[in-house]
């Protein structure tokens, strides 16, 4: 059973790469562990269906899944501090809010842009990502 928030992204997506990099630079307790949708861990721990749909970042916490709004929303709450604020939003509609967080998915790649490879852990990173 994995006891630490796992976030699970898009590794090609330089917008979900970014993501990425916001939360560690503020997850200074170390909670969260990253992995990518392409990778061995997801394959273990997520459905065939978040696995194969890279348009939304997935969080596995407690054997629970969050995806797309909601994930994000989990994030903000589980890095604790100011950001856990950014969770109030939890209150409107996940159809609403998911509206909005699939406008920002579909041209994540256009706006942000696609890596040849996926995201590489630097030395100091490795001990986070799980494959």
């Amino acid at each position: 059973m994995e006891k630490q928030p796992i976030i699970f992204f898009d590794g090609y997506c330089g917008l979900c790469n970014g993501f990425v990099d916001f939360v560690m630079a503020r997850d200074h307790k170390k909670t969260f562990r990253y992995a990518t949708l392409q990778g061995i861990t997801a394959a273990r721990l997520l459905s065939k269906e978040d696995v194969e749909n890279l348009n939304s970042v997935v969080v596995f916490v407690h054997q629970q899944t969050f995806k797309k709004s909601r994930a994000v929303l989990q994030v903000f709450l589980d890095l604790g501090g100011p950001w856990k604020l950014l969770s109030c939003f939890g209150f409107l509609p996940t159809p609403m809010l998911d509206f909005f967080y699939d406008i920002v998915a579909t041209n994540r790649y256009r706006w942000f842009g696609k890596r040849e490879v996926c995201r590489l852990p630097t030395k100091e990173e490795r001990e986070l990502f799980l494959d």
